[in-house]
């Protein structure tokens, strides 16, 4: 594999959600092969949905094998670390959002390579962004982020949208990809850390008299 920026943040997104996932696992008190399974799909969700929805298959990880032993080897570290690696709940967030960040914009340029429409190539990078993350919560039981109130996809959008700005506007590739990686991360901490959250509805439950 060429040593690109690219490929250095896919590998990065890799990573993170790989951990994510190990972790979320070992939360909900999953067994050994629960923890791989739940790191795996955490880590290739999202590029399995988006290489399959342009028909670029066999999909990524199935032609590049480094993924599945970086996956691998990220989750025995974090099963071997598991005790130095404080506050769960905080450390799984961060790797969430970095892993968020980082596929979005992998999934917009990707997108972009193969000629489809911005609004396409936006859409195409959020699900890479968050699609991971909905398996995760899904396998672990519990009501994934995206469908929350927490504002999660939102921030891939807007992500994904400056992307294709900067891209039309002729910006260097390398800019690109740092800028709107850091800005995904840094909308998800802020709206997080000043519980800033998208208008939500629901039916209650009381009975009118």
């Amino acid at each position: 594999m060429e040593l690109t920026l690219f490929n250095i943040l896919d590998l990065l997104g890799t990573i993170a959600f790989a951990i994510s996932g190990a972790l979320a696992a070992m939360d909900r008190r999953l067994d050994l092969f629960g923890i791989f399974i739940i790191g795996f799909v955490t880590a290739i969700g999202g590029g399995t949905l988006r290489d399959t929805l342009i028909g670029n298959t066999p999909v990524t990880w199935m032609e590049n094998t480094i993924y599945i032993y970086l996956i691998g080897a990220v989750t025995i570290l974090a099963i071997i670390f598991r005790n130095k690696i404080n506050y769960l709940k905080k450390s799984l967030f961060l790797f969430d959002t970095i892993g968020l960040g980082v596929f979005t914009i992998t999934g917009v340029e990707i997108g972009i390579r193969n000629g489809l429409d911005p609004i396409i190539c936006i859409a195409l990078g959020t699900m890479t962004g968050t699609f991971g993350g909905v398996i995760r919560d899904i396998l672990c039981n519990e009501i994934p982020v995206i469908f929350r109130k927490e504002i999660y996809a939102t921030a891939c959008i807007f992500g994904g949208l400056v992307f294709v700005i900067m891209h039309e506007l002729g910006v260097n590739r390398d800019i690109i990809y740092l800028t709107t990686t850091l800005m995904v991360i840094s909308i998800r901490l802020i709206v997080v850390k000043y519980h800033i959250s998208l208008p939500y509805f629901y039916i209650s439950s009381e009975k009118n008299n």
